[in-house]
């Protein structure tokens, strides 16, 4: 695979785990890991503060940026469950490995609550709506899906790990 590509993309819901999985993957592949959430909070604060002060409009311009450039590094790369929102993002994802990071109601309600993320303060009704509408975007660029729901996530990310270096490119990963 070229030097200037990820090696994988995760995408999925909030709290579906891509930000753990994705660190374990890296590890064991041996590359960098890159977060597009956590290189805006270090470029441009918490995303929060960026929604109640600039609004979700900008905060998706400088999502759109970080995506962009992630896109060019070989490294294992996890977006934020927006980012597939973005037209151009939902093109360059077609000539990438992308795993669709799923994970089940039940699962996800102790991961998020309390959580500071802007889209999801609603708790679980907001999560539901957010993740029917992206559903459709989520499964079609998706080359591969793992649920993080009940197993361990070091044997998901070996799994994923393996099935990257294995060249796999189609939906039978799960």
């Amino acid at each position: 695979m070229s030097e200037s590509r990820p090696l994988v993309v995760l995408i999925g819901p909030p709290g579906a785990g891509k930000t753990r999985l994705g660190k374990r993957i890296a590890r064991v592949l041996k590359v960098s890991f890159i977060d597009t959430d956590r290189r805006i909070v270090a470029k441009h604060g918490p995303i929060a503060e960026i929604f109640a002060q600039r609004g979700e409009e900008h905060f998706r311009k400088l999502e759109r940026a970080e995506v962009a450039q992630a896109l060019t590094e070989r490294a294992v790369v996890s977006l934020g469950g927006g980012a597939v929102l973005n037209p151009d993002t939902q093109r360059e994802l077609l000539a990438h490995r992308v795993v669709l990071v799923t994970v089940s109601p039940e699962a996800v309600e102790a991961r998020i609550a309390g959580s500071a993320r802007p889209l999801v303060a609603g708790g679980m009704d907001a999560w539901t709506k957010l993740v029917d509408a992206r559903r459709e975007i989520y499964e079609r660029l998706a080359s591969g899906t793992w649920d993080t729901s009940n197993r361990p996530i070091e044997a998901i990310a070996t799994e994923i790990a393996e099935w990257v270096s294995g060249g796999a490119t189609t939906k039978d990963a799960e």
